[in-house]
């Protein structure tokens, strides 16, 4: 057992266990049609003092501290994977359910904990704040590889990847007004938009300097290159938080700007914060499940109330925000159904509810006990059937698959060059070209071609089409010529008809 007594070896040893358990299970995870994130939540009741005894672990300061760590690195990794142009497209009814929905949720979900958990209003509106957001991480990780319409797809994650400030803004405020005497309502609509207004500013500052700073510093092994990206996400939440904004906001939107920047050693650093953040799940999910007590959690009490609550939060609450948050946006009744389905809750809610256990706050144990059925049955009844839903409501897209093929390099830091991975597509201007016919900038050479899957080796005479994965030798001084020529559009060719 791990309790007051830590023994460094077996803390270790346990560690590794439970990451190769943790990494395991996300195969039975696909395989059974559930979110992973249950299995390793699953793995931290089994293996906690009121299962296998095998660590005793009570400390809810400490997992607040390891949740929120993990929310940076998969907000981080998030924010990295989205496209801006397909963002873009979806931000005004993103950010409306990010905002309106939360705040629509709380409300209704209030009422229904005040009737059903006999608490006070203000912990009704604790509880309905502390599940009001949908949550990054169960989405992020239950969205990909689906084949999902990327409207769908990138409105929800943008929403996810947005709505954590909003729910952690009410979260605390509401915490403030009950435990500090003469706190004024008021006060807080400034302090709403002093945390979104600095947030945001600040993350567009830090990710500008991110990405100017990973571009231009040389450094000597290519692996250094993800760290120092990774440090830039922490120091853009770190700081942001100490004047008071809101540092999850402020980490998602660096992210974006980072990821859709031209970028040294790109997937590296895409890779890397792709299996940290994997990481950084795994250790978050099990942390929260090693804080709870099966025994208290699966009483009788407990379980009608939770489940009554999560039944109005999926097919009410949910429904209502999303409905009235998207009136006039541009989305049918069945696209609006499926939102409504796939507003999953994770980790997010589990990591708030052990705020008001820190600070005291009466009820707060029964909170965070219904919180945690809450999410659970939220994960295992809308993570397992979100594709069934979408094929059975016609919103699937095109098959998602990740390409077979990929590319190991070494550092070549000290020579001042890379070799960059460009998809041709119909518009790029050099598709149907010879190579011997291109007239590329100075110090380019293509080394590599994958066509269907092939490698192609480049010759004179090979044509490019459509379809292509370029793998690239380019100096760093000639890639953003290189980068203008490859996305510039393709010139129209009109014909006289005479």
């Amino acid at each position: 057992m791990i309790g007051s007594d830590l023994n460094i070896d077996h803390f270790i040893l346990l560690s590794a266990l439970l990451l190769i358990i943790g990494v395991i299970t996300t195969k039975f995870s696909t395989r059974l049609g559930m979110p992973a994130l249950i299995l390793f939540i699953a793995v931290g009741m089994i293996t906690g003092s009121d299962g296998l005894g095998f660590i005793s672990f009570d400390n809810a300061k400490m997992a607040q501290l390891v949740g929120v760590f993990a929310l940076i690195i998969i907000l981080f990794e998030g924010g990295l994977q989205t496209k801006w142009s397909t963002v873009k497209a979806v931000a005004k009814p993103s950010l409306s359910l990010a905002t309106l929905g939360v705040i629509l949720t709380t409300v209704v979900v209030a009422v229904a904990a005040k009737l059903i958990l006999g608490v006070s209003w203000m912990e009704g509106f604790l509880f309905g704040a502390i599940v009001g957001s949908t949550d990054a991480a169960a989405v992020f990780a239950v969205l990909k590889g689906q084949n999902i319409k990327a409207k769908l797809g990138a409105t929800l994650e943008a929403e996810s990847g947005s709505n954590d400030p909003m729910a952690m803004f009410l979260t605390i405020s509401i915490i403030e007004l009950m435990v500090t005497e003469g706190s004024s309502y008021f006060a807080l609509i400034g302090t709403f938009f002093w945390q979104m207004g600095v947030g945001l500013g600040i993350g567009v500052l830090l990710g500008k300097l991110a990405t100017f700073a990973i571009n231009k510093i040389n450094l000597d092994s290519s692996g250094l290159y993800p760290v120092f990206a990774l440090a830039f996400a922490l120091l853009t939440y770190s700081a942001t938080a100490l004047v008071g904004a809101s540092g999850l906001l402020a980490v998602y939107v660096a992210a974006l700007l980072v990821g859709n920047s031209e970028l040294t050693y790109r997937q590296s650093i895409f890779r890397f914060n792709e299996g940290f953040a994997w990481m950084a799940q795994i250790m978050m999910f099990t942390i929260l499940g090693l804080l709870v007590f099966p025994t208290q959690l699966f009483t009788f009490d407990i379980i009608w109330k939770g489940l009554l609550l999560a039944i109005i939060l999926i097919v009410v609450a949910r429904p209502i925000a999303v409905f009235l948050s998207t009136l006039g946006m541009g989305f049918g009744v069945k696209e609006k159904v499926f939102l409504s389905w796939a507003g999953l809750r994770g980790a997010v809610p589990i990591v708030l509810a052990t705020f008001p256990m820190i600070a005291g706050v009466e009820n707060s144990q029964l909170v965070f006990n219904v919180v945690f059925f809450v999410v659970l049955t939220s994960c295992l009844i809308q993570g397992s059937t979100i594709s069934i839903l979408a094929e059975k409501l016609g919103l699937t897209g095109p098959t998602r698959s990740e390409p077979p093929h990929t590319l190991e390099l070494v550092s070549i830091g000290q020579a001042n060059a890379e070799i960059m991975e460009y998809e041709v597509s119909s518009a790029t201007p050099i598709v149907g070209e010879r190579l011997v016919d291109i007239t590329f900038p100075k110090d380019v050479l293509i080394n590599a071609i994958i066509r269907h899957n092939d490698l192609i080796t480049p010759q004179g005479n090979t044509q490019i089409l459509a379809g292509d994965v370029l793998y690239i030798l380019v100096s760093k001084p000639s890639k953003k010529e290189l980068v203008a020529m490859l996305d510039a559009k393709r010139p129209v060719v009109s014909f006289d008809p005479q």
